[in-house]
């Protein structure tokens, strides 16, 4: 698949599920056979650690097809970049989606500032670009559509092995967002 029908399969997904009518397709042990022997997920999707996220269900997406990372955020950090960095160059995939979310916990925390602690201030640190880029006045919805597009950049800026597969036309990369009262995926 080219990016515009891997983009298009993870739309109508999103679709089904927002509809309640998941296919729920590829979750069985003929699939789960079928993929002992390797991985070919066609997209990453880096999303936040919210319990009320779930990749693989908001676009009904099954064994195999999406190699999800989940960090609170949903930031670029090393691991996270480390990670991606291995689905493209050892699994093939060539779709990434940035997937931030409606009322982000993370990026509520990063606002409001102040001492979480080493590693928690550590993580937060990483949405403070997009804090300083979003407009006067804008709200957390706003900051985590930004903090999105930001990550987007730190992927192809912070790794070769991403920024040439973009640049060669290999992978394209994503924001998104989530809207947690109807189920919606946004694509920025």
């Amino acid at each position: 698949m080219n990016h515009n029908e891997i983009l298009i399969r993870l739309q109508e997904g999103n679709r089904r599920f927002v509809e309640d009518k998941l296919e729920g397709k590829l979750q069985d042990s003929s699939r789960r056979n079928n993929l002992t022997q390797g991985q070919q997920p066609h997209t990453i999707v880096l999303s936040c650690a919210d319990s009320r996220v779930v990749p693989e269900l908001a676009f009904d997406a099954g064994l195999g097809e999406l190699f999800v990372l989940r960090v609170a955020g949903n930031v670029a950090n090393t691991s996270t970049i480390a990670s991606i960095e291995y689905a493209v160059a050892h699994c093939g995939s060539t779709v990434i989606v940035v997937l931030g979310h409606q009322s982000c916990g993370a990026v509520t925390a990063a606002i409001a500032g102040g001492d979480n602690g080493h590693n928690l201030n550590h993580l937060l640190a990483h949405v403070a670009p997009a804090i300083a880029s979003a407009p006067e006045g804008s709200n957390i919805n706003d900051v985590v559509k930004v903090n999105a597009h930001k990550n987007v950049e730190a992927l192809s800026s912070r790794s070769a092995i991403i920024g040439n597969a973009v640049a060669s036309g290999v992978v394209k990369i994503v924001p998104a967002y989530y809207n947690l009262d109807s189920g919606k995926v946004d694509f920025l």
